[in-house]
């Protein structure tokens, strides 16, 4: 039997007493092995404009999407500093892992791992917001199944990862349709494990991302298992980093440098998408090329706003949700975001993409 086979619904006192263990054992090793690599520089210090010669940050590139997008957009030539890496680090959790750990500086998330970070006792912070106005996830069947409605998710399993967008998009699924998480069997995983666990029948349900359904569907497809789509939406995608990366003068300037780069790199994206189609999701995701322009289709615009205020006002709803179902205390979102980085972005765009 697969260790994740019939999974009770989580008890979330004991899976926040993990999670906060687990933290806490990866901060006490990050204590002895952190070092700031130049001058400190105090949260309301204005943020430096030049990058000293030898900075060097560490960024993620889930699946080596960041990378890539740089790399072909000709961007990554524009970079100040050094990239010594780029780890493949993408899931919420991971990422707050690899920021105790110290071996990472920067990465793209959306809205919910700063709130998990932060309920955890991890002090990061927001520097860059690109909103998204369409569906990020579609709600995937397990083969077999006659679910047609959100509706239809009472009593089911339901794969679930608090400290991950899918999570969020999950339990605003539910409201909206008049269910709460108890109505539900919550079934906790992360989000690499939610195509095993469908495949097997582990759940009846798991969010996936745009990119991942059409190959999902196109093998399990003729087994019955089907998408469903709604309107929730995962508003925030987001560049953040650990307040100790922040408080490093060198460090904060060569962030403050790459968030218009990372800007440029989305819209670059967004305006060459078969080229994107081709090379990311054809050569390196192993999709076919209808697939691919069935995802780019579903993509969505860059928005690089100039204010963070309804991004922070979304936060806030998200932690309010959260705090709702016993999944964490409910805080002030503000805390959450560095808006020294507020204008960078935007600045950095034409107009069409600010707004």
């Amino acid at each position: 039997m697969s260790p994740l086979q019939d999974l009770p619904a989580p008890n979330r006192r004991l899976f926040l007493r993990t999670l906060l263990g687990a933290g806490a054992a990866l901060g006490l090793g990050a204590c002895t092995s952190a070092a700031a690599s130049g001058p400190a520089l105090s949260a309301d210090a204005a943020l430096p404009t030049e990058v000293p010669s030898g900075t060097s940050l560490r960024i993620a590139s889930s699946l080596g999407a960041q990378q890539l997008q740089l790399q072909l957009s000709g961007l990554i030539r524009q970079i100040p500093f050094d990239v010594p890496s780029w780890p493949n680090i993408g899931a919420g959790p991971d990422v707050i892992n690899a920021f105790r750990a110290n071996s990472l500086d920067l990465a793209n998330n959306a809205g919910i791992p700063p709130i998990q970070a932060h309920f955890q006792g991890y002090d990061a912070r927001i520097v860059a917001i690109n909103l998204t106005r369409k569906p990020s996830y579609l709600f995937a069947t397990k083969p077999h199944s006659d679910i047609q409605s959100v509706a239809q998710f009472a009593g089911r399993k339901l794969a679930f990862s608090q400290g991950q967008a899918q999570g969020v998009v999950l339990l605003r699924a539910l409201r909206q349709a008049g269910l709460k998480s108890s109505d539900v069997q919550l079934v906790p995983l992360t989000s690499n494990q939610f195509l095993t666990a469908l495949q097997a029948g582990q759940v009846d349900i798991a969010p996936l991302g745009i990119a991942q359904a059409p190959a999902y569907l196109n093998q399990y497809g003729a087994d019955g298992a089907h998408t469903i789509a709604t309107d929730v939406v995962d508003l925030l995608s987001l560049l953040w980093a650990p307040a100790g990366v922040l408080a490093d003068s060198r460090r904060a300037a060569a962030i403050a440098a790459f968030v218009p780069i990372w800007a440029k790199g989305l819209v670059w994206v967004y305006e060459n998408a078969p080229v994107w189609e081709q090379e990311y999701y054809v050569k390196s995701q192993k999709i076919t090329a209808e697939q691919a322009r069935q995802v780019t289709a579903l993509s969505n615009k860059p928005l690089l706003p100039p204010s963070w205020d309804e991004a922070i006002a979304w936060e806030q709803q998200t932690v309010d949700l959260l705090a709702e179902g016993g999944f964490v205390k409910s805080f002030k979102a503000d805390v959450l975001f560095d808006r020294r980085f507020e204008h960078l972005a935007a600045a950095a765009v034409p107009a069409e993409y600010r707004s």
